[in-house]
């Protein structure tokens, strides 16, 4: 009878099942690893600075940091940006402190995601790095110049982690493959080989899970694993790609049910995206654009409202900010909409593009000079004039963009 370990480990992902311990297990990246090179010399003496993993989804980021992990005599912590709050973040580094003080125990923290962590956040770590009572070591997807702050970047090593090569996906599937029970990648016809290295497009996680769910599709049958499988596979294994199409079908779906004042669908949306880690300022950016475009007039508070989740988003970051965004969600689906402001907006602009730059009338010109004052601008101002006044230039007098929306 199976025990729990054995379920537990089955369940869990091909790609944490082979993750490497050595170096010389590690695959890639050989312009940091190999001998002589930064990555080897420093393991070497045990003495790492504060570094950035810079690199695209499955280039072994975070393998290389559990290499690390598991060739240093240093405690090493680990914790993702897309889970852990400010809190944590705080209890994580005063225990280093302590250790530290007490023991002389040095702490490397390894942050995954880290441009997931805000301003707030990032600037929490930023005096225990100083005093090296933490090395820093955080994984990011993104620029770190634009992600990581100043004062951390400066006390940090960016490393760039590049793309694997078809060769490298190969080496990974074949490790993939003596831990599903087999001997080597024989049981892959050629052409299905071919497509699962081509679609995982240099990340070992997806080649692996591809792999994982081909074996799973293939069972009790007794031919190769082949392309039509590989391709089944790949479909199962579509994951929420915060650059690809999913990513953009999602924050539709989410900002259409909103308009359509439906806060169960709206919630919905909002939890998928926070689950698959989706950037939450770009959500709550979103919803300040919402608030203006389709609520506008029929209830202005909501501007403000949007305003405050972003706020709270771009100070507090994830995990606590989920709850801002759904009390954000909620509060503009159920606000009556209202799209009078921008689609009066768009008229006037359709006029600036049809006119170009008429003349603006003399007395609404600014007269700083005497000069400009004998040409007679600014003549005849009046700051409250009746409303008949229409302040257009003369070649669009009369025009009226905006109405008022009628109640219903």
């Amino acid at each position: 009878m199976p025990s729990l370990f054995d379920a537990k480990v089955a369940s869990t992902p091909l790609a944490d099942r082979i993750r490497p311990t050595t170096l010389s297990d590690f695959v890639g990246q050989e312009h940091l690893v190999s001998e002589g090179k930064i990555i080897y010399e420093l393991l070497k003496i045990d003495k790492l600075p504060s570094l950035i993993f810079w690199g695209p989804p499955g280039c072994g980021k975070t393998s290389l940091a559990e290499v690390i992990a598991c060739s240093t005599k240093s405690d090493f912590i680990k914790i993702s940006a897309t889970t852990s709050g400010i809190g944590e973040v705080k209890k994580v580094v005063e225990k280093a402190a302590d250790k530290m003080k007490n023991y002389g125990h040095q702490t490397i923290l390894f942050i995954d995601e880290i441009h997931r962590f805000n301003k707030a956040q990032q600037d929490t770590l930023l005096p225990y790095v100083e005093k090296g009572v933490v090395t820093l070591i955080g994984a990011t997807t993104e620029n770190p110049s634009f992600e990581v702050i100043s004062p951390l970047l400066s006390r940090s090593k960016v490393l760039v982690l590049k793309e694997l090569t078809a060769e490298n996906i190969k080496q990974v599937l074949i490790r993939g493959a003596k831990e599903l029970g087999f001997k080597d990648l024989s049981f892959v016809d050629k052409k299905g080989l071919e497509s699962l290295i081509n679609y995982s497009n240099g990340d070992a996680r997806v080649a692996l899970n591809a792999l994982e769910t081909s074996v799973n599709i293939k069972k009790g049958r007794a031919q190769k694993i082949t392309k039509d499988i590989i391709e089944q596979a790949l479909q199962t294994n579509l994951r929420y790609d915060r650059l690809g199409e999913e990513h953009y079908n999602t924050i539709s779906a989410f900002i259409k049910s909103i308009r359509a004042s439906n806060p169960n669908a709206a919630l919905y949306y909002l939890a998928r995206m926070v689950e698959a880690g989706e950037d939450p300022l770009f959500i709550a950016r979103r919803m300040v654009v919402f608030a203006s475009e389709d609520i506008g007039m029929a209830q202005p508070a909501a501007l403000m409202m949007a305003n405050e989740v972003f706020r709270s988003c771009e100070t507090i970051g994830y995990p606590e900010c989920q709850e801002n965004l759904a009390h954000g969600a909620v509060y503009l689906a159920l606000a009556k909409k209202d799209r009078s402001a921008v689609d009066s907006f768009f008229v006037a602009m359709q006029d600036v593009r049809n006119f170009g730059n008429l003349p603006i009338p003399l007395s609404l010109r600014n007269a700083p000079t005497k000069l400009m004052k004998d040409l007679n601008y600014g003549k005849g101002y009046q700051a409250y004039p009746d409303k008949s006044v229409s302040l257009l230039p003369e070649k669009l007098k009369g025009r009226r963009y905006y109405k008022t929306p009628q109640t219903p």
